[in-house]
């Protein structure tokens, strides 16, 4: 990605957790990434001290797209109204309506809790889900491809 001079480069986005390999796992199927080089899970009954830390998921042409940060604890947001207002959701796009129902299931099959259905909206079919840590997400259909 080439970037303008005297401009900041958005490197990644970077969700909070108290389970950051879980959360990272989750993210990782969900979007078929793979992690940076160093950050990939341990062998069965092995430490995992970049699990207990930092971890990095990229594309296919190694960019970093979505980092997971260990936290000791962290309120779940109350999405759409509560006392814990979600403070960013990640918007998630994909081609056609096929995509949009297997990614659905994907998603619920992976730990995602369903928040919001709005499939059947003929101006924006979407769904708005929480991932295993509670951090929304929406899943919905490019314009013009349904």
């Amino acid at each position: 990605m080439a970037t303008r001079r005297g401009f900041p480069e958005l490197l990644q986005v970077v969700l909070d957790s108290t389970d950051a390999r879980a959360l990272a796992e989750f993210y990782r199927q969900l979007l078929g990434l793979r992690y940076r080089p160093g950050d990939e899970p341990p062998a069965d009954g092995e430490p995992d001290p970049a699990g207990q830390d930092w971890l990095v998921l990229r594309d296919t042409s190694s960019a970093n797209r979505v980092a997971f940060q260990q936290v000791a604890e962290l309120p779940e947001a109350t999405w759409p109204e509560g006392p814990h207002p979600q403070q960013l959701h990640l918007d998630l796009m994909v081609p056609t309506a096929a995509d949009f129902e297997a990614s659905h299931e994907r998603a619920l099959g992976l730990g995602a809790r369903l928040l919001n259905d709005r499939s059947d909206d003929p101006e924006e079919p979407l769904r708005v889900y929480a991932d295993p840590a509670g951090h929304p997400f929406c899943i919905f259909v490019a314009a013009g491809t349904q």
